[in-house]
């Protein structure tokens, strides 16, 4: 069978570029080896551990807010294995939404791994598959340490830690970025005592400094416990439990934590082993990832690549505009993404947005610019819900007042910040967010009066 062209891998970047490239009118096919479309997003990644956030968001509402409603219930209790199902059903509705959708843009599933022999073809279980061209979005899988064995029993990565047959009484997290704080936040609002280790002496590398210290600060709040300064030497487990052992950067010492179930939340790295990537010649960063030009062309003719296989965030949209450009490309189109304001968002709650130049970076650059900051406490929908903690901030050029980054803490700010990124994409001045008239009571309110503190100042503050 020939094609013209074969996606390999149905993440978020493959599934988008697949479908795209049959709108196109390109005969397509995707290989995919698991049981369901989705990659690691929709199975064991953005979708599950999304599902767990609302569910133990909605307990620690019940448990801390519904009688301030003059809500009155019994007691609430956590029913771990019906919750893992209702988690099982988000995962289906969503992977066969993809069978779906290739099914109606007539898109070929070729189940199974597979291989690249040689240019033009793609091997799968002993068959080879013809193809004009081959977009690779094999995408991620999760990394660790010297010293560190996951299992994903005791020692667990953010697939075993979406998987436990208990909530832990005790769970130790080696590392304070998205996916640890994520994962970090579920357990700690089921119960479980949560310590985060963390190398650096700040949470979530490459946010806006001030955003970081007021989210630590939030979760500390919460109850979740920080180690900063950290360096993780070795993690002993055995069929109960672990013991961590680290070192703290500040004097050397050496220090041990003990816990149910350790979660190695360290980062990802690109998954393009065993495709025969490197033998066909395909030039391959030392860091792991597929190198491309600004069309996402690999060194081999007829062959792109995308998503978490190459540099860049390791973010599902990002690949997913990938995705569509690439296909765009393929079809003789011009395809584009603006990585500038690509939008980083961490589900937790409250949740943190960013988008743009944090003031971090502009002050490094001694860029002339002005901040517009309003606090949710002057939010009337905010104080309502009960989701008053945090703020918008805006930066802005100070002689020509465009919109150079925004960061947002509060209720949906991953979806607040769209109305900023839309802005920034069109060369919005902050004044122009100003004077847009914004509905009341609504979390957007925020937005507009931390653009109207770039000017004069915000009315509610």
């Amino acid at each position: 069978m020939s094609y013209d062209v074969i996606v390999i891998g149905s993440g978020p970047g493959g599934y988008v570029a697949a479908i795209r490239c049959a709108q196109l009118g390109l005969k397509t096919a995707c290989v995919e080896g698991r049981e369901t479309l989705g990659g690691t997003c929709l199975n064991v990644g953005c979708i599950p551990s999304k599902a767990l956030l609302h569910a133990s968001h909605q307990l620690h509402e019940a448990q801390n807010n519904f009688s301030k409603m003059g809500l009155n219930s019994e007691k609430i209790s956590v029913d771990w294995n019906k919750m893992q199902d209702y988690k099982k059903e988000v995962i289906e509705g969503n992977t066969k939404g993809i069978e779906f959708l290739f099914k109606k843009n007539k898109i070929d599933w070729i189940k199974g791994w597979a291989t690249i022999p040689s240019i033009g073809n793609v091997k799968v279980n002993d068959q080879t598959y013809e193809t004009k061209n081959i977009i690779i979005a094999s995408g991620s899988e999760p990394s660790s340490l010297p010293g560190v064995e996951i299992d994903e029993k005791i020692i667990v990565s953010s697939t075993g830690a979406l998987e436990l047959k208990e909530i832990p009484k005790r769970m130790v997290i080696i590392g304070a970025g998205v996916i640890g704080l994520e994962l970090g936040s579920v357990y700690s609002r089921l119960g479980s005592e949560v310590t985060v280790l963390e190398y650096m002496d700040y949470i979530t590398p490459g946010l806006d400094s001030e955003l970081q210290k007021t989210f630590q600060r939030i979760l500390k709040k919460q109850g979740i416990k920080f180690i900063m300064g950290a360096a993780v030497q070795s993690v002993a487990g055995n069929k109960n439990n672990a013991n961590v052992l680290y070192h703290k950067n500040s004097d050397g010492s050496e220090h041990s934590i003990a816990a149910d179930i350790v979660l190695v939340a360290t980062g990802r790295k690109p998954f393009i082993d065993g495709m025969g990537i490197k033998e066909l010649g395909i030039k391959v960063s030392e860091q792991g990832h597929i190198e491309t030009d600004n069309k996402w062309k690999t060194s081999v003719n007829g062959i792109y690549a995308i998503g978490d296989a190459i540099q860049g965030p390791m973010l599902a949209h990002k690949a997913e505009d990938e995705g569509i450009a690439t296909a765009e490309i393929i079809a003789g189109k011009h395809g584009h993404v603006n990585y500038a304001l690509v939008p980083g968002v961490i589900y937790t709650s409250p949740e943190v947005a960013t988008v743009g130049k944090t003031e971090d970076e502009l002050k490094s650059s001694e860029k002339d610019y002005k901040v517009g900051k309003f606090m949710f406490l002057g939010n009337g929908r905010a104080k309502a819900n009960f989701a008053a903690d945090g703020f918008v901030k805006i930066l802005a050029d100070t002689k020509t007042d465009r919109i150079l980054g925004a960061h947002i803490i509060g209720p949906a700010a991953g979806d607040l910040i769209h109305e900023l990124c839309m802005a920034m994409e069109f060369g919005a001045a902050a004044q122009d967010v100003a004077l847009t008239c914004h509905a009341h009571p609504t979390y957007s309110e925020a937005i507009r009066e931390a653009a109207l503190a770039c000017g004069d100042g915000s009315i509610h503050a």
